[in-house]
């Protein structure tokens, strides 16, 4: 299908394919992965043909229909469906035609050829598509004009999956989509029936989607079957064995050199360090492989707090009264909490966040902070409010003032910012830095609660474990909303679910979550009769299906419950512990009252979470008995 010959390409002088090889059989779905700035979303245009690189550096198929995302569907007054229904331009031309046509002959070669591109069923297959990537039947029938360009993003993507080329080429097809919409298109590719290339730092799609992996690592291309995990497992062993063989080889030639020093000069071992001489000459030196730099993330360490740190009793929130977007809330958090929070875009959960985070009042009942409480909150769209001309060090010079040049530059190195791009404008720096330095920002005085809102749309699969690896070592409390699985999976141990005007906690995991999607979408795509003619037997099934449902529902909670309690004696026996030193007393008396004034707090939130443990578990008891 496609095959990349001796491929050098340079931009700017900076060499970006340096003699690249590799080939992609038809029926392959493959997954492009490399550093950002490496040069994949070039490739891609090489292919399109958007970039000129050689007549004979790229081959495809002949006859192929290439098809990508290009920009967001326009915002005309055409619906979603018809939008998308438009992208297979030879039904469309077809059906046209079909209106005009007077040869009975011709008129039946069209009726022919629909059927054989099975023209009945488009709708069917465009609403599906459009359902799978968020879009209800209402909005389905909606202009698009009526929607924001990250939405007609996805009208876009869906435009090309409905088309179904025989090269599908997607470049970070995630990065407008939720957690669901990611989950459905991860579902959708790994069963397009054709040849897709796709660059992509979504660990779960690269893993779950693709049969193939297309690596670009210092100007060469390599690929190898089977998903991320077996690439890395295989270029880590590969990278090893190369290490090996250097450490080999440079041990030889330090040998064959001494051996050359020492006899060289001595006329009865002359001839043999001459031979040595030469086969050391001919040893070429191979280079150990370069182990790649990713900066660090990292959060100050918060101070401890007696839990909880946010409670929300009863609260509706949004942004006009009498129109909430969110109905009686009642979550809690705790300063150890790692949560996730799920739902549809345009449910509610960034309404959710900016109401904790203090940039929305709650319309009605209230939201219960700690009085010290620090919050630091990362959106996508606060990057555009870095200063652009500005450089790192010149933000990290605004928060603190009266340091000196010495301690500005050690702190713009802590954020990753060293020598060779501290004084790099914010214009010049990629997406990746412009989140790392922003992230630094919110948070380099030091935060309890760290609120991230998509935080991974233009970090590389690296960038993407060093900020797993902050988040789990940072000690305070995190809100997390994304639609990276693998990140959420690997940092939170709560989820909260948003949906239908409602939030509360998710009893289940991610895996659960996702198998929920993927059963909603397929119970979406198919008609309203299907459900209303359910027989009694299934009727019954149903019946006792929900009522284990309601039992495993009723467990977890208590099991929750169980969980706080043992942390919360845990921070109990802390607490004793400092304040059954009697030098508290003598020295730090202010100290003293206000550990107690937090004991009593800590066992108030003891009694309130056994009371929950009780009643969960005594009406589980009685569910199963």
């Amino acid at each position: 299908m496609l095959h990349v010959n001796d491929l050098t390409y340079r931009i700017e002088g900076r060499l970006l394919f340096d003699q690249a090889t590799a080939a992609i059989a038809a029926g392959w779905n493959v997954g492009f992965v490399g550093k950002n700035g490496s040069g994949k979303s070039t490739l891609l245009r090489i292919i399109k043909g958007e970039t000129y690189a050689g007549s004979e550096d790229v081959a495809i198929q002949k006859g192929a229909r290439i098809g990508s995302v290009e920009q967001e569907a326009p915002a005309t007054n055409s619906s979603l469906l018809e939008t998308v229904l438009e992208q297979d331009i030879e039904r469309t031309a077809l059906l046209a035609e079909a209106e005009t046509a007077k040869d009975p002959q011709r008129i039946a070669d069209i009726q022919t050829r629909l059927v054989d591109i099975d023209a009945h069923s488009a709708e069917s297959r465009a609403a599906s598509i459009l359902a799978g990537l968020g879009f209800s039947t209402e909005a389905q029938a909606r202009p698009c004009s009526e929607f924001s360009g990250g939405w007609r993003m996805r009208v876009a993507l869906a435009g090309v999956l409905f088309a179904a080329p025989d090269l599908l080429l997607l470049d970070e097809p995630t990065n407008y989509l939720d957690l669901e919409g990611a989950v459905w298109l991860e579902s959708y590719l790994k069963r397009y029936p054709y040849t897709a290339l796709i660059v992509s730092h979504d660990r779960d799609l690269l893993n779950n989607a693709v049969t193939h992996i297309l690596a670009l690592e210092n100007g060469k291309l390599s690929v190898t079957p089977g998903g991320y995990d077996v690439y890395e497992r295989k270029r880590a062993e590969a990278r090893a064995q190369a290490a090996a063989f250097a450490a080999r080889q440079e041990d030889r030639r330090r040998h064959m050199q001494q051996f050359v020093d020492r006899f060289r000069a001595k006329a009865s071992k002359a001839k043999q360090a001459q031979s040595r001489l030469k086969a050391l000459e001919k040893l070429q030196p191979v280079a150990a492989p370069i182990s790649e730099r990713v900066h660090r993330f990292h959060f100050p360490d918060a101070k401890p707090m007696a839990p909880p740190i946010v409670r929300i009793v009863e609260a509706d929130l949004g942004y006009e009264a009498g129109a909430p977007v969110l109905h009686n809330v009642n979550l809690r958090l705790d300063q150890d909490d790692r949560i996730a929070i799920l739902g549809p875009n345009g449910e509610g959960k960034s309404t959710l966040v900016k109401s904790i985070s203090g940039r929305l009042a709650p319309l009605q009942g209230k939201i219960f902070k700690h009085k010290k409480l620090q919050i630091s909150y990362f959106a996508q769209h606060q990057i555009d409010e870095l200063k652009p001309d500005q450089t790192p060090y010149d933000h990290v010079r605004a928060i603190v003032p009266d340091a000196t040049e010495a301690e500005t530059r050690s702190a713009t190195a802590q954020l990753g910012f060293g020598p060779e791009n501290a004084d790099v404008k914010v214009k010049n720096l990629s997406g990746g830095e412009k989140a790392r330095l922003l992230l630094g920002l919110i948070t380099y005085h030091g935060t309890h609660l760290l609120i991230l809102d998509e935080p991974t749309n233009h970090l590389d699969i690296q960038s993407r474990e060093a900020l797993i690896e902050a988040l789990n070592e940072f000690n305070g409390a995190v809100l997390l909303i994304t639609h990276d699985a693998h990140l959420a999976a690997s940092v939170a141990d709560r989820l909260w679910l948003v949906n239908d005007g409602k939030a509360a906690p998710f009893d289940g995991d991610l895996t659960d979550y996702r198998e929920l999607v993927i059963a909603a979408s397929k119970t979406q795509s198919h008609s309203d009769a299907r459900t209303n003619s359910i027989d009694p037997a299934k009727q019954a099934r149903k019946a006792s299906a929900d009522a284990r449902a309601e039992a495993s529902h009723l467990k977890k909670t208590a099991e929750n419950a169980e969980a706080r309690i043992s942390k919360l004696n845990e921070t109990l026996k802390r607490l004793d512990a400092a304040l059954a030193d009697p030098v508290l007393y003598e020295k730090d008396i202010a100290r003293a009252t206000k550990l107690q004034k937090e004991r009593a707090a800590l066992v108030e939130a003891i009694d309130m979470a056994e009371n929950e443990w009780l009643t969960a578990l005594d009406a589980w008891e009685q569910a199963t008995a």
